[in-house]
């Protein structure tokens, strides 16, 4: 049994996911965030983007969905604690760490819309 079409719709699925965090750091850029990493792994998880402004730090879960509710609600309590976790490890590796305060945003992507940015979303 080839498993071929199921690698080619994890493969499209991950082009349009890379393609969704371009189009949100884009929009991030021009509110006036700096983008510092984009998808910064951790074996506690995985952050889409990590986006600055003066000393806010957004820790940002980008989700291409239909409707802003479903990417909102994409975002589930298990992925916010991993996201939480691997955050903690990148704050900790910056100088200036103490003078940081930090955020968890969601920037939704949705078809034929600008990308939705959700400041503190969970």
């Amino acid at each position: 049994m080839s498993q071929g079409p199921d690698r080619s719709l994890r493969r499209r699925a991950q082009r349009r996911g890379h393609a969704a965090e371009r189009f949100a750091a884009l929009a991030l850029m021009l509110k006036g965030y700096r983008i510092v990493a984009r998808r910064f792994k951790t074996g506690s998880g995985e952050i889409d983007l990590i986006a600055r402004r003066g000393n806010l730090v957004a820790l940002v879960e980008v989700k291409a969905r239909p409707t802003v509710a479903a990417a909102v609600d994409a975002v589930t309590a298990a992925a916010a604690r991993r996201i939480a976790a691997a955050g903690d490890i990148w704050l900790a590796r910056q100088s200036d760490h103490a003078a940081l305060s930090v955020r968890h945003d969601i920037v939704a992507v949705v078809p034929w819309r600008w990308p939705r940015h959700l400041p503190g979303a969970f």
